[in-house]
């Protein structure tokens, strides 16, 4: 029952965090002893890479102690959500921490908050849910498979919220979610969250609510768009939530003198390139109007003449390139490519006093709408999902 409340020391019962790695953590259940598959009961042992770790040793210890092993050492951690996340037995697909943190803050669900939850599954986003809504708020979780909803529920109750959770099996999409008119929240985890949007809306209390549907497809999200616009919500939003990784590396940039000075050293440079030219061509001038004896001496001469200018030009021409001084600087860069798509999230508001009366009504007209316009590929698509 280490969930629920917060204790500095480990009992038998409790759930701990097995911490080895970054990429390796386990969850185990304090139990002195299990059964095996033979039937007999023996000591419980866990075997990890620096060795076996007798569970029993670790009652009476504090969360967070390190535990020394034949050939290295593993810590024990409190369970949190986020923890449990990246522990948990995996039933279904999961929610992960920054999809569920901005679950918990767009539907502004805080201590006391009455939640509905469509589609169980592992419990992920269950946990983190039981957390916000602390000792004074109520979880409403549904899911259609009989065997997942004994089991969450049984794994709730181990975990301490047993007085604040309830979980059902239903089809939400045709039984409704079982409450009305009392909820703060309604999350929809489901294939075809459009037709348990009018459910959720009558889930909501009168004084109005907030309604998130996640769907990894974004023809399931446009089809759900519609259907809320269509009952009449408001501040229709989806979002995507991707984890973007930096690169801490150095970067070489040069150091780009003032423009002032650039023209001010370029100008000096063409003078003196236009006096050095000058005085090439007076040279010139000079040599050629001496006599030469034949004609070959005359045409030598002249090309010596002619290449010698060519050269002073060459030489003379300013070097208008700078070698500017480099900075060295630590920065971060984001990859191009961000992998990582979980799924949409997609946030309405149902606005204080909607009348429920219409919602039945316009949700059948937007049905009948979708259904003349869709064609059997994307149904078949739908189907698939």
């Amino acid at each position: 029952m280490s969930f629920s409340s917060c204790k500095k020391l480990i009992e038998v019962g409790d759930t701990v965090i097995l911490y080895i790695s970054v990429t390796h953590l386990y969850a185990i259940e304090v139990k002195p002893k299990i059964i095996n598959k033979n039937g007999f009961e023996i000591d419980n042992v866990f075997q990890t890479r620096y060795g076996c770790l007798t569970v029993a040793d670790l009652v009476g210890k504090p969360f967070g102690s390190k535990i020394i092993l034949p050939k290295g050492w593993v810590h024990v951690l409190y369970p949190t959500p986020e923890l449990w996340t990246v522990t948990l037995p995996h039933r279904t697909q999961i929610l992960y921490t920054p999809d569920i943190s901005m679950v918990i803050t767009q539907l502004e669900i805080g201590p006391g908050s009455f939640v509905c939850e469509a589609g169980t599954g592992s419990g992920s986003l269950s946990h983190a849910l039981l957390r916000a809504i602390g000792p004074t708020g109520k979880l409403h979780t549904c899911d259609f498979h009989k065997e997942r909803v004994q089991v969450a529920l049984d794994e709730f109750t181990r975990h301490g919220f047993g007085d604040r959770v309830t979980v059902s099996h239903r089809d939400v999409c045709v039984e409704g979610l079982g409450v009305e008119g009392v909820a703060d929240a309604v999350f929809l985890d489901l294939p075809k969250p459009w037709e348990a949007l009018p459910h959720a809306v009558s889930a909501i209390k009168t004084d109005g609510g907030r309604i998130c549907s996640f769907s990894p497809c974004i023809e399931q999200v446009c089809r759900a768009c519609e259907t809320m616009s269509a009952l009449g919500l408001r501040e229709i939003t989806t979002m995507e939530c991707l984890a973007r990784e930096f690169q801490v590396k150095y970067i070489n940039l040069p150091v780009i003198p003032d423009s002032k000075d650039v023209d001010l050293e370029a100008d000096k440079k063409t003078e003196k390139f236009k006096k050095i030219k000058l005085d090439n061509e007076v040279t010139d001038n000079a040599e050629m109007s001496a006599e030469f004896s034949t004609t070959d001496e005359m045409l030598g001469e002249e090309t010596s003449n002619e290449n010698h200018e060519a050269k002073s030009t060459v030489s003379a021409r300013p070097n208008l390139s700078k070698k500017y001084k480099e900075v060295k600087f630590l920065s971060g860069i984001t990859n191009l490519k961000m992998p990582g798509h979980t799924g949409y999230l997609t946030f309405a508001t149902v606005p204080p006093g909607l009348r429920r009366s219409i919602i039945a009504r316009n949700c059948a007209e937007v049905e009948d709408k979708l259904s003349e316009d869709a064609s059997p590929s994307d149904e078949s698509e739908v189907q698939a999902l």
